[in-house]
């Protein structure tokens, strides 16, 4: 980790009230699924970007959920827990992607992209691990912001660019330019702001699953398998997929079900 990233990571302001409540609703294991409804219930706001991004056509729900109790029943904790963390973590940055070659809302909908497949995958057969991989899948990404900002601080854009056009490989491009990558900064992100160390773990290791602790190797390894199919772009395209596909023969993932999911978000 750089000094001036970690510096930057250092500075962030802490996480408002309303995600410390969401987070302690969710590790405790009394509660209830009433409990996370009346918590957020409590914030107008976070409700509407909740119910929005619960609406989106990549979850292919027929009728539209207008409450946040709607919202829980149908998706779960864990995923609605995804949902909330995003809106309250990306308010939390200045966007500017320009570096990637991406504007805000392209940022936005590739999270959200990677989310639907993580979710569309998972939710049958992986349902235990959402509680993780939903909000991972919603904030892995956002260690870009704190990179693109070094970038443009450094006067690094024409370098950054042309290292992606000659490597062809974002992760790389960072390592190459600035000696960190998207995984490490937002892992490190996440650890400042003290959230469970599975999650911590499963994001700074979907690079290498390999290096996970036990029981996050798999969930890091569909992380990984989502980011390959759904890239930077959020274009999925024939080669995404068989990156992907690649990935799920290494760590021995549900093909079938990643196969129902990709098509679904295509």
């Amino acid at each position: 980790m750089t000094e001036d990233i970690l510096k930057k990571i250092k500075q962030l302001p802490p996480l408002p009230e309303s995600a410390m409540q969401i987070e302690a609703v969710y590790q405790d294991p009394d509660s209830s699924f009433n409990d996370m409804v009346k918590i957020l219930e409590k914030d107008p706001l976070l409700t509407a970007d909740i119910l929005k991004a619960a609406n989106s056509p990549l979850y292919g729900f027929s009728r539209e959920i207008n409450a946040i109790s709607q919202a829980v029943g149908l998706f779960g904790m864990g995923t609605v827990r995804g949902f909330a963390l995003a809106s309250i973590v990306k308010k939390s940055f200045a966007l500017d992607l320009s570096p990637y070659g991406i504007n805000n809302d392209m940022f936005s909908a590739l999270s959200k992209k990677q989310h639907a497949l993580i979710t569309s995958w998972c939710i049958r057969k992986e349902n235990k691990l959402l509680g993780i991989l939903s909000p991972a899948a919603f904030l892995v990404e956002i260690g870009k912001v704190l990179i693109a900002q070094q970038i443009i601080a450094d006067g690094k854009q024409e370098e950054f660019t042309k290292a992606l056009a000659d490597l062809g490989n974002v992760e790389e491009a960072e390592k190459q330019v600035l000696g960190i990558d998207t995984p490490e900064v937002s892992s490190t992100i996440f650890k400042q702001w003290k959230f469970e160390d599975g999650l911590v773990n499963v994001i700074g290791n979907c690079l290498n699953p390999d290096n996970a602790e036990e029981d996050d190797k798999r969930p890091a390894s569909i992380l990984m398998a989502v980011r390959a199919a759904v890239p930077i772009n959020g274009v999925v395209t024939e080669d995404s997929i068989m990156a992907a596909k690649e990935i799920i023969a290494k760590y021995n993932l549900n093909l079938e079900s990643f196969e129902t999911a990709i098509e679904n978000i295509k």
